[in-house]
């Protein structure tokens, strides 16, 4: 839907093989608790269009948030400019 998720500065490599982000833009996704294929996990979901965008992962220390967005690349697309007026940028969980 075009909502801005997160800034280049949050993406990371993981060595997932999936974009790794480590905070989003305050507002941007919303979570629900996915149940499937028999375990417990974080969904993130577009805040504005619900759309489905992967999950996350907290306490793997790959950063200093302890946050791991493990976001399908489908979902998300790379603009190069820095985004004017970004709200800060947080943790989801």
């Amino acid at each position: 839907c075009g909502n801005p998720l997160y800034s280049a500065k949050a993406k990371f490599d993981s060595g997932c093989g999936w974009p790794a982000f480590d905070k989003t833009y305050a507002g941007a996704l919303k979570t629900n608790v996915d149940r499937s294929f028999g375990s417990v996990r974080t969904e993130i979901v577009c805040a504005r269009c619900g759309g489905h965008l992967g999950h996350v992962f907290s306490g793997e220390g790959f950063t200093q948030t302890n946050e791991r967005h493990c976001v399908n690349s489908l979902s998300i697309k790379f603009v190069e400019e820095d985004l004017q007026g970004a709200p800060p940028e947080s943790k989801v969980t």
